[in-house]
């Protein structure tokens, strides 16, 4: 049986670094993707259109972190029943 998800934890490590929370939650190549969309909004920040950036996809990250998990768990529930 898959191990549960914790959403919280999901939630903090992509808040921490975008990204970790999908890599927690198995998404690897999301996971990766954020966090080189990151570093190129990081970068962007030179030419200012990265401070518009960072903060959106850093609440993305987030707040689909914790999604994520809670939808994991909810498939194992359904399938496994626990």
């Amino acid at each position: 049986m898959p191990s549960q998800k914790s959403s919280g934890v999901a939630a903090v490590l992509s808040a921490l670094i975008n990204g970790l929370g999908q890599i927690y939650n198995g998404q690897i190549l999301k996971g990766v993707f954020i966090i080189l969309l990151q570093v190129i909004n990081g970068a962007l920040t030179i030419i200012l259109i990265g401070y518009v950036f960072l903060p959106i996809v850093w609440l993305y990250a987030v707040i689909d972190a914790y999604r994520s998990a809670e939808k994991i768990n909810a498939r194992n529930y359904r399938r496994y029943g626990r």
